[in-house]
């Protein structure tokens, strides 16, 4: 996992987690108990965070971290790539980025663009530049 994140984990890193998992290894196995009746990796960063080992350990902490963003950020991309698809179909595959981005946004972001007036949506249009009709 650290090798997937070279921006997170350099080499001088990658030797001290190394260092830091054996180190982890021994003390939670061996001698905090606390650390016994753990079933998953949310638990085990509870855990960490509720004995203060994420200090003595921060690079098993980022890499526990890591590994709990990891189907949150893959499920966001699916999303993403789902919406892109149903955007930019074959009746609209010939459009620029500026405004595939702005017909993706509003369609990913729903909740958020519900909230707001079609008025506030129109005002902004408008005051965007010069038109010959008012909405």
């Amino acid at each position: 996992m650290a090798e997937l994140y070279p921006d997170d984990f350099d080499e001088f890193s990658m030797g001290a987690l190394e260092n830091q998992l054996a180190s982890y290894i021994i003390d939670v196995r061996d001698v905090d108990e606390r650390f016994s009746d753990l079933h998953g990796l949310c638990d085990l960063s509870k855990r960490l965070v509720q004995t203060k080992k994420h200090s003595n350990y921060p690079l098993v902490f980022r890499l526990v971290k890591l590994v709990l963003l990891l189907p949150v950020a893959t499920a966001s991309v699916e999303r993403a790539f789902s919406a892109m698809k149903f955007i930019k179909n074959d009746l609209r595959s010939r459009m620029n980025d500026e405004f595939f981005s702005g017909c993706l946004v509003p369609y990913v972001e729903k909740i958020v663009f519900d909230s707001i007036s079609n008025d506030a949506i129109i005002k902004t249009f408008q005051d965007m530049k010069p038109r010959r009709v008012q909405l």
